[in-house]
């Protein structure tokens, strides 16, 4: 059987599961045997997963597939998933790194995230059918990219339109990814990112309400002071190492 996973168990008892090359390989089509062998192999066994992707991606069935066998792994308690962006993630791959619950990006790695694409032939009823197909197919990525990022469906939608390539840093402020390997900062990186989210939006609440009722909601009046100490309770929570359950 032609795989593209490989599954290993350091002697720590950490599995190590490495996803290289293409997702979409020939007997992923019209096969039930492999995706069940891919699940089978994952279940095998119990403990924390380490999962390597490099990957341009391809069917993205065979991604939906392997990103349900992995947050089935980790719900049902089996171990805790962390996804390591090796090089790249891309399309269908790019999915199934949403599966972590903890996805690192390399400091040299890419996502890549687009629209769903077929080849189809026929007449142009057949045409808006394909459409209307790769029109849900969308719909479900946005889910899981939704899921994890907590950006709006828009905001997603766009960047798939733009057929967007995410660097490190930039997973980490959109949301895709929860930090960067072999980096220190990266910590601090999330916090700046979330401050920025917080004083990039201009305040809407004195379009609605009188200045003074605006002034009774915040704390002594002062929108900086109240930013200043979101920031301080954020960093506490950086340097505590638990930023991901108060946040």
């Amino acid at each position: 059987m032609n795989r593209f996973w490989n599954l290993t168990t350091n002697p720590d008892g950490e599995r190590v599961l490495r996803l290289d090359g293409p997702l979409a390989e020939e007997t992923w089509w019209g096969d039930e045997v492999t995706p069940k062998a891919f699940k089978d192999e994952l279940f095998g066994g119990v403990g924390n997963v380490s999962v390597w992707i490099n990957s341009f991606g391809g069917d993205v069935f065979a991604g939906a597939q392997i990103y349900n066998a992995l947050k089935e792994y980790s719900t049902t308690g089996k171990g805790k998933v962390t996804v390591k962006v090796d090089a790249i993630a891309a399309s269908a791959a790019s999915v199934v790194a949403m599966a972590g619950d903890k996805v690192l990006m390399s400091p040299v790695s890419w996502l890549f995230i687009h629209n769903p694409s077929t080849i189809a032939i026929g007449d142009g009823a057949e045409m808006l059918r394909v459409k209307a197909v790769l029109d849900e197919i969308k719909e479900a990525i946005i889910n899981v990219y939704e899921r994890k990022s907590r950006q709006t469906r828009a905001i997603i939608s766009e960047l798939m339109d733009r057929e967007k390539w995410i660097n490190a840093n930039e997973a980490v402020d959109y949301g895709f990814a929860d930090g960067i390997l072999y980096d220190e900062g990266t910590q601090f990186r999330v916090m700046n990112s979330l401050l920025r989210r917080i004083t990039e939006k201009p305040p809407t609440l004195t379009q609605k309400q009188p200045q003074n009722q605006v002034q009774n909601q915040i704390p002594n009046g002062n929108l900086y002071d109240v930013l200043q100490q979101r920031q301080n309770r954020i960093q506490k929570f950086m340097e505590a190492g638990i930023y991901d359950q108060h946040l």
